[in-house]
């Protein structure tokens, strides 16, 4: 594993490095390590210096959020690594926890990204919210995972141990083979963070590439280190990130009537919101939706370019009618032939 960088995105994160960046280092004996630093204001690159001399900083000037910054920080390595793995500084590994995704992506040469099993590092036994067990999306653009649909967090019991293809993987610990990545030309510098892993997946998916999870390697994660999962920032981001995600992407066939039926969900998830007295989401709504009406012209030329056509792996359902309405909750009480 000698061409394989684990790089870390740091911004202001000296509290998880000092907690995470010791358990990686004895667990990772055979990788290069890197800190790619987001403009942090804190000494937390002054404390990895210190600490652990044999760690690469790579310095940005700014933090030019998740995508962006690891856009900046894999072209200051271009053509050294076979393979990068992006990690979040909230992440603790295990022992070995390498080994298997770098032999699935040895084994399979049309692999253009995997990812551990994610469970949460405050409740060992339970799935974390960030890609869990692998993550898929439904036709209305709405992401899941297998051991997490919306707020119901499954306890792993082994019953999603199978290495399985996937739809995505999650940017909380994704392992990407280096010459596919810069060929898609990385992540989309628009989204800024959230979901752009999962365009970075659908875009790969689009020219015949596989995504894939291997459970036999397992990291927890935190969670919401930078962003909490109930502020009306991130709500912000994931509403309008996911009208760039479905623009870009879906087949010509399916983009009017797709968005224009999430027009209407949208507005229904406004409406509850409001009702629920979270009025400041309601607004980070509101303003995502006119932030991507904003960007549609720029939207537009990136779909021209892409030229997206029908892809397999998305759910065929509507994920809300099953969580909501049917009561599905788990991911194995779906319907497994509507994932064809």
């Amino acid at each position: 594993m000698e061409k394989t960088a684990v790089v870390i995105l740091n911004f202001n994160g000296k509290k998880f490095l000092e907690k995470f960046v010791p358990v990686l280092v004895k667990n990772t004996p055979s990788a290069t390590l890197i800190i790619a630093d987001n403009g942090s204001k804190d000494d937390s690159t002054e404390w990895v210096k210190n600490n652990h001399p044999s760690i690469t900083i790579l310095s940005l000037k700014k933090n030019y959020g998740f995508a962006e910054g690891y856009n900046r920080a894999l072209n200051m390595i271009k053509g050294q690594f076979k393979y990068y793995v992006l990690l979040n500084s909230d992440v603790e590994v295990t022992p070995e926890w390498l080994t298997p995704l770098h032999a699935v992506m040895e084994k399979n040469h049309d692999l253009a990204a995997c990812q551990p099993k994610i469970l949460s590092f405050h409740k060992k036994n339970v799935f974390e919210y960030a890609g869990a067990s692998g993550g898929y999306i439904d036709k209305y653009g709405y992401p899941f995972c297998r051991g997490r649909i919306f707020e119901t967090l499954e306890t792993d019991t082994g019953q999603y141990d199978n290495a399985t293809e996937i739809f995505w993987a999650s940017g909380a610990c994704l392992f990407v083979n280096a010459k596919i990545f810069h060929n898609l030309d990385g992540f989309d510098s628009n989204f800024f963070a959230h979901m752009e892993e999962i365009d970075f997946c659908w875009r790969a998916r689009n020219k015949g590439y596989k995504i894939m999870v291997e459970p036999k390697a397992t990291v927890y994660h935190v969670g919401g280190g930078t962003l909490s999962n109930q502020s009306p920032q991130k709500t912000y981001l994931n509403f309008r990130n996911n009208f760039y995600l479905l623009f870009k992407n879906l087949s010509p066939n399916n983009l009017v009537p797709i968005i224009g039926s999430r027009l209407v969900l949208d507005g229904i998830a406004g409406i509850k919101f409001l009702f629920n007295g979270n009025y400041y989401d309601t607004l980070a709504i509101i303003k995502a939706h006119f932030s991507f009406y904003s960007k549609i012209r720029v939207l537009m030329k990136k779909r021209k370019k892409l030229k997206p056509q029908k892809c397999g792996g998305i759910y065929k359902g509507n994920i809300v009618w099953e969580y909501y309405i049917k009561g599905n909750k788990k991911f194995s009480s779906l319907d497994e032939k509507k994932f064809t």
